[in-house]
């Protein structure tokens, strides 16, 4: 027993050394960052803790499987955290969560990445997206979200680059030109991933030039295919995957002689990889100009503007097409968010895509085919078209509407903005039910204009926008009797083809989850805002919490450590910039801000009242005041707000400090002094003195705006 217990004694020892001795183990290696591939996106439904796709799975859904917040419980759903971003312009970003981080874009095309379940920031991307190109789009530099696939983070910038980043890094692994950055388009839009490759169209098509969507392969940035959604010179061919179909389906419902302006139909927003079919679905935008007369000779359908066009993903090649709107004259872009869903309808397992884009109808088609199923209108108040034809899929025009070979106004409903424009929708596959902001009795005067001169870099639609008159003439008295605007919360249900359920309010986004909870992003003032809350079956209003910024972008759920977290991006959209409010706001930068039960977190104050208007004492001359209005109308208002009255999204030149003087003036609006920030220098499109003439016409409103303060002062 001595003998043995020494040699353990010993064997102890000499174990204790080698231990000592020995090298320690190797650290766990840390997950790889964003590992998402096309398997794993196929069944995104059964990750509810992530959130790996924009629209939360390749059906675009923005249904989230997670129920641990319910109706029962909301009232403890508090801010867990905040995360600050370095830029006060629009904010649209639906942010992307894959294991436990979260990936989000910013205005300019920036990007970041933070700890989900603290908001810490991992790291940022600045693809310094050059400044004068904010002046070639309608709404601002925002950006609608990234693509997360294969180790990398996808963003397409708003002067038109696809950039590569790696998501562990966030360094730069390529990039490429999807447009030369000298042409009229922008990209606002989330690029979308499947099938090894990744999608992205652009907008512009309030400047012109042609909509297309290209395919780029995801780990070289290699373009794969690029389809035209609108034809070209015939004798020209794009020598594109859009070739054939143009020639054999599309040109012959284009009129007139074809130029480097004409067209539209751009994809700004919805792209849906269906894995299903292997297909890609594009939703287009209105024709350039708006006014039929000045593209295609006052006829024709002109082919694929307002359209849902179903394409190969591998190759770009056509397999059909639905036309929403044919020959619109109205702005009804079809680019609201395309959801896919299997539906039992009349007893018959369908796979089916649901729209609902501005004009006013709800549709849903048949996947494979294209085939129209059913379209009925979600909205009240439809009056350019009585219905649509079940037959032939085309709508039963009112004659009234086609103002343009009439050259009369109409006042169409809805109006431009849409019975619903882009603001994500969802759908609950709990209980059925379809949810998205809409809008009854909207309307919009179109006045058409009697010549027509492209000028590149103005948006020369057509018409005389932002005003309900021509020049010269009389603005029509307004109807008493017709009814009231009305916006609301609307759960469709898509089997009975009925409104389900209306809630009254002005929103945005909209996101379900399988806890029973419908949530949307409001406005209070169109720069504060709040999320809001309702039971997903009846509607009820259950819960809300403001937050200091507007909440124009999407709302997503993921889950860290078993907690459920509602995440929303801040700041006002940038299709608000021309919307006036009485209640003027210091700029505030936008932030991500994230919910949770029994969160402990504390948002930030609502923005301060901005500062007072700047009183100018010269005087401008009646004529040049006059000058001035015009030039603002059709140069300025679209970023700055109609009549001048700015939420100050971009800046109120009722406060500008520059204002006051008039060298200090002409070196901002005509030489392009701070065109870094995206005000260009506008002297090739103003007549002499024009900068001076838009200056008195800004002073006198700042006097009124000063005016209207003193009264409202206690």
């Amino acid at each position: 027993m001595k003998h043995t217990s020494i040699a353990l004694f010993s064997l102890a020892l000499l174990l204790a050394a080698c231990a000592k001795q020995a090298p320690p183990p190797a650290a766990l290696a840390p997950k790889p960052a964003a590992q998402v591939d096309d398997a794993r996106l196929a069944k995104a439904d059964s990750e509810p803790q992530n959130w790996m796709v924009y629209g939360g799975n390749q059906q675009a859904q923005r249904f989230s499987g997670l129920n641990q917040i319910t109706p029962d419980n909301i009232k403890d759903l508090k801010p867990a955290w905040s995360m600050d971003f370095d830029t006060n312009r629009g904010q649209e970003s639906t942010a992307l969560v894959v294991d436990g981080v979260v990936y989000v874009t910013t205005a300019w095309s920036k990007v970041y990445a933070a700890d989900a379940k603290t908001g810490k920031a991992l790291w940022e991307f600045d693809p310094k997206v050059a400044g004068p190109h904010a002046a070639m789009n309608c709404c601002d530099v925002v950006s609608r979200g990234a693509a997360v696939y294969q180790g990398k983070v996808y963003v397409a910038t708003f002067d038109g680059r696809l950039i590569a980043i790696d998501a562990a890094s966030g360094k730069q692994v390529w990039s490429t030109a999807t447009f030369d950055p000298e042409s009229t388009h922008a990209i606002s839009g989330a690029p979308r991933v499947g099938a090894g490759l990744v999608f992205i169209g652009n907008s512009g098509g309030e400047f012109g030039g042609r909509g297309y969507v290209s395919a780029y392969k995801a780990d070289t940035g290699e373009m794969a295919w690029r389809f035209f959604t609108v034809p070209g010179d015939p004798a020209k061919p794009d020598g594109a995957a859009s070739d054939a179909v143009l020639a054999s389906k599309a040109q012959a419902t284009w009129f007139g002689k074809p130029n480097d302006y004409r067209g539209g139909g751009n994809v700004w927003n919805s792209i849906v990889y269906d894995p299903d079919f292997d297909q890609v679905y594009l939703a287009t935008g209105n024709g350039f100009p708006w006014l039929r007369t000045f593209r295609s000779e006052g006829k024709g359908d002109n082919l694929f503007i307002d359209s849902v066009v179903a394409l190969d993903a591998k190759t770009g090649a056509y397999r059909w097409h639905y036309q929403e709107t044919p020959g619109d004259i109205w702005d009804y872009d079809s680019v609201a968010d395309m959801i896919l869903a299997d539906l039992n309808l009349g007893g018959q397992a369908r796979k089916v895509l649901m729209h609902t884009p501005k004009n006013g109808f709800f549709y849903e088609l048949d996947r494979k085919t294209g085939e129209l199923i059913s379209a009925e209108p979600y909205i009240a108040g439809i009056n350019w078209a009585k219905g649509i034809d079940k037959k032939t899929g085309r709508p039963i025009m009112n004659p009234l509407a086609w103002y343009d070979s009439r050259k009369q106004p109409f006042t169409a409903s809805p109006g431009e903005g849409g019975g619903h424009s882009w603001a994500p929708t969802a759908f609950s596959p709990k209980t059925g039910f379809m949810y998205l902001q809409a809008s009854d009795y909207s309307s919009a005067r179109h006045v058409p204009r009697p010549t027509y001169e492209y000028v590149k870099g103005l948006d020369n639609i057509g018409t005389y926008h932002f005003t309900n008159h021509a020049p010269g003439q009389a603005a029509p008295n307004p109807d008493p009797n017709a009814p009231k605007p009305a916006n609301y919360l609307l759960a469709w249900d898509p089997v009975a083809q009925k409104a389900a359920w209306k809630m009254p309010g002005l929103g945005g986004a909209v996101m379900a989850t399988a806890g029973g909870v419908v949530f949307q992003g409001h406005s209070r003032n169109v720069v504060m805002g709040e999320l809001v809350a309702y039971r997903a079956d009846t509607g009820e209003k259950i819960w809300s919490h403001e937050t200091p910024n507007a909440v124009a972008g999407g709302v997503v759920s993921y889950a860290v450590d078993g907690e459920q977290y509602v995440l929303v991006t801040t700041g006002q959209g940038g299709g608000s910039i021309i919307a006036g409010t009485p209640d003027v706001r210091a700029r505030q930068n936008g932030r991500l801000v994230a919910f949770k039960l029994g969160g402990t977190a504390t948002l930030a104050g609502d923005p301060p009242a901005a500062g007072p208007p700047v009183v100018v004492a010269e005087d401008f001359t009646a004529d040049s005041v006059k000058v001035g209005a015009d030039l603002y109308l059709n140069r300025c208002a679209r970023c700055h707000g109609i009549n001048a009255m700015s939420p100050n999204i971009l800046p109120d030149l009722r406060r500008s400090a520059a204002l006051g003087s008039k060298d200090a003036w002409r070196s901002i609006v005509e030489d392009g002094a701070l065109q870094n920030t995206g005000m260009i220098a506008w002297k090739r499109f103003l007549p002499e003195g024009g900068a001076e003439a838009i200056r008195g016409y800004v002073a006198g409103q700042a006097r009124v705006e000063a005016a209207a303060l003193a009264a409202r002062k206690p």
